[in-house]
């Protein structure tokens, strides 16, 4: 288990020492925490808040949440976007990089135009599944103002995507959704219906 430095614990709601497995943690720093007043929102669900099963494996036709992003502060020359699960050994969820250094947003189920390869080994948007017995997971969305362009090419692993990042992160936003399972009722008969 890696230590969560302290700084990030009073940036991620019920941090835990094992939250230092997170690319944040490498990558980010108490002040490029929020520098430049860079903000990551969800419409979908708000910092620390439940993520909706039409984001998860949970629905059928699931698609990544939307995601909205404020200006990044100056020299900033390209934007990457990493998405862990917090409980899971920080699990890659989601890779997006190349992202261009403005304001901006990706709208629910976008599918961006340069990814990475995600924890089961493809470029979507890996739809949270955590198991049905476990308390709820968080999934740490983390956007990052980088000062040069990574010249990364579609399909690169996170190894490659964190590795290019690292000496060139302005600053970092986080926000956190929560995911749990809902328990699959086995016996029907055993509800009582009034």
């Amino acid at each position: 288990m890696s230590d969560c430095p302290t700084w990030l614990k009073s940036a991620i709601a019920d941090a835990r020492d094992g939250d230092g497995a997170l690319s944040v943690a490498r990558l980010g720093s108490a002040d490029r925490l929020g520098a430049g007043d860079l903000k990551l929102t969800s419409a979908a669900f708000a910092d620390g808040e439940d993520l909706d099963p039409c984001f998860t494996a949970d629905e059928e036709d699931a698609v990544a949440p939307p995601l909205e992003w404020s200006q990044p502060p100056a020299g900033t020359m390209e934007m990457a976007l990493i998405v862990e699960d917090a409980d899971a050994s920080a699990k890659c969820h989601w890779l997006v990089f190349g992202i261009a250094p403005q304001r901006g947003k990706l709208m629910e189920g976008e599918t961006p135009p340069r990814t990475g390869k995600n924890g089961a080994g493809n470029s979507d948007w890996l739809l949270p599944a955590p198991p049905q017995e476990d308390e709820p997971h968080r999934f740490v969305f983390q956007l990052y103002a980088l000062d040069a362009p990574l010249g990364l090419s579609p399909g690169a692993s996170r190894k490659a995507l964190t590795e290019a990042m690292e000496g060139h992160v302005l600053s970092v936003a986080l926000l956190t959704a929560t995911y749990a399972r809902e328990t699959e009722i086995e016996d029907w008969d055993d509800i009582e219906v009034e």
